[in-house]
């Protein structure tokens, strides 16, 4: 058993609430820019004193809403300014969030609303709320949805105008450390989602934690573009680790016109999940391949890789400066460009990222510091710093923290960003929590200097008829870095040998389609029986093979004619793979596998 811990420089106090960090800065420093608001095609700043006055009058709104302390109010919608509005005018009613993808479906939500007792929901759209009418019309505890585009926040703030600012700062005392401030249910990959119970401490500690592992980013004057959902840990946290240190945010859910907000925006310091960083660099090859410059940005890629590796065997030599100091004004700068010009570093967590990648960014001058955590320890728990990064791992504990490699590999960790338990859920609570360490399901290794690697899941683990034990991830990752493939499923428990399913990027595949003479448009069902294509995919999976033993790679897959989405239930928000429901779904094509 190997275990890693790292001491605690910070306290928290005992009548501590994540909005005291609005009150605090509208007093200290009110014309700090804590937000940036869309407008017109660009922004607008909002004061540390605007922010302030509208949290107050929301939370008003909700007292005369008849919000009582720890009531959970409920938050469905995409990634914008007023979730955040909301979020902390909540803490400041002393009611405790409740958050829920605006992907969620009518079932996913009713059972949210119904488990949690939620009081009141808010919505963004008008479709959001016909959408889950009859669920939120049969839930018991509810009784009101507001809808944010149809002016929620000044209805709340209209509401409150009877509430005297000393009621509202009453209200706001009698919330605590020990008070839960969000209820997070896990998307689950398998049944019915636990909700994860978070508290001020919680948060405080990970607000704390985030400001110290990212000393050169959570400072005055820096900047960050929020697109990843806010319903999700890992972008709150991140936004209150900045909102306290005082790095001014804004908002999209505009995933397609990402670039072009970058470029507007020149964010410093972005985060986000490994598919995205994917994207960005699959789409940056795809290009230069259509340009007829496929061969430079490979030994770009190349390049960069090395460059980066070199750093952790004790830098690059002469040579292979020079090479990169060519590749940095002919490929590298262009691609820093396209990400605003100023981002200086990323953040990468939800998923694993994949030392090719790692290396791949780094060298070209944006160093991504991966991360690992879940909901159960309020986002990170591990994290690369500037000060000590290993790519390919997920970092040392954060300050304060702990972990540790059970006898069965398990990782399991300790300290004051971890949860308490699951609502109204003892025993999962208790299977979960054994002897003051949390127990992840996660597979992993603690090396030397703490340094924490995570190898598969237990629950994801393959047992083949022979009796080998395959993770499934570091395959489907493998796989997922090929242009053409959008998403991968690793098969084979009880069988035989290993399999997979196989699905294409339809963003890539038109290019692809134009390359080799084929006409514009060209159905996806003749794609995937196209001998060249199949040539690309058949290398893809060869070059992944390459990276396992005999009885671990994958013999034989299928090229399925549709994508794995989170509209058909077969993707968690953070685009994670739910695994029984694809199972489910493709059961034929998997058993035709092996028939």
């Amino acid at each position: 058993m190997r275990e890693f811990s790292v001491p605690q420089s910070f306290s928290i106090p005992e009548n501590v609430s994540m909005a005291d960090s609005v009150f605090r800065h509208a007093e200290e420093d009110p014309t700090f820019v804590p937000f940036k608001r869309p407008s017109n095609g660009g922004w607008v700043d909002v004061t540390a004193a605007e922010f302030a006055k509208q949290v107050s009058a929301v939370a008003k709104g909700l007292i005369a809403s008849g919000v009582e302390l720890g009531d959970r109010v409920a938050i469905l919608s995409a990634t914008r300014y007023e979730w955040v509005v909301l979020d902390y005018a909540i803490w400041t009613a002393g009611g405790c969030t409740v958050a829920i993808y605006e992907t969620s479906s009518p079932d996913q939500a009713q059972w949210i609303l119904e488990d949690s007792a939620t009081t009141l929901l808010v919505v963004e759209t008008a479709k959001h709320a016909e959408t889950h009418k009859e669920v939120t019309d049969g839930a018991e505890a509810l009784r009101e949805v507001l809808v944010i585009e149809s002016g929620a926040i000044d209805e709340l703030s209209s509401r409150g105008s009877a509430i005297t600012d000393e009621e509202l700062h009453t209200r706001r005392h009698q919330v605590t450390a020990a008070s839960p401030a969000t209820l997070i249910y896990t998307s689950g990959t398998t049944g019915r989602p636990k909700g994860v119970q978070l508290t001020h401490s919680n948060f405080y500690a990970e607000s704390n934690a985030c400001r110290l592992a990212m000393p050169e980013s959570m400072v005055p004057g820096k900047k960050t573009l929020m697109f990843l959902p806010l319903a999700h840990v890992f972008a709150r946290a991140i936004s209150f680790g900045a909102f306290d240190a005082k790095v001014t945010v804004a908002h999209t859910s505009d995933l397609t016109t990402l670039l072009e907000q970058f470029a507007g925006f020149k964010p410093n310091f972005i985060l986000s999940v490994p598919r995205v960083f994917e994207k960005v660099y699959n789409s940056a090859r795809q290009k230069a391949v259509d340009g007829g410059k496929g061969s430079i940005f490979d030994k770009a890629a190349a390049t960069a890789i090395e460059y980066s590796e070199s750093l952790e065997k004790g830098g690059p030599g002469l040579a292979l400066k020079l090479k990169h100091a060519v590749f940095d004004k002919l490929v590298y700068s262009k691609l820093r460009a396209a990400l605003g010009g100023e981002c200086e570093r990323a953040v990468s967590g939800g998923a694993a990222l994949g030392a090719r990648l790692g290396h791949y960014f780094r060298g070209v001058g944006i160093p991504i510091y991966e991360g690992y955590g879940l909901t159960e320890t309020s986002a990170a728990i591990t994290v690369n710093t500037s000060s000590a990064q290993r790519v390919g791992t997920v970092g040392k504990p954060i300050n304060g923290h702990a972990a540790r490699i059970a006898e069965d590999g398990e990782l399991l960790l300790q300290g004051p960003v971890v949860f308490a338990g699951y609502w109204h859920n003892d025993k999962a609570t208790a299977e979960s929590i054994v002897d003051g360490w949390f127990h992840t399901g996660d597979l992993g290794s603690i090396d030397n200097e703490g340094y924490v690697s995570i190898t598969g899941r237990k629950k994801e683990i393959i047992v083949t008829a022979g009796g080998k034990n395959v993770a499934p991830a570091g395959l489907e990752d493998s796989l997922r870095a090929h242009a053409l493939i959008s998403q991968c499923l690793v098969v084979g428990d009880g069988q035989p040998f290993i399999g997979a399913l196989i699905t294409l990027d339809p963003e890539t595949l038109p290019g692809w389609v134009e390359r080799n003479g084929l006409p514009a448009g060209t159905a996806i069902a003749d794609l995937v029986k196209n001998a060249d294509l199949i040539a690309e995919i058949d290398s893809a999976v060869a070059d992944a093979n390459k990276k396992v033993s005999n009885p671990e790679q994958i013999k034989k897959y299928t090229i399925l004619e549709v994508d794995f989405t989170q509209e058909t239930g077969e993707l968690t928000p953070t685009l994670k793979l739910k695994r029984n429901i694809i199972h489910e779904a493709h059961k034929t094509k998997i058993s035709d596998l092996y028939a």
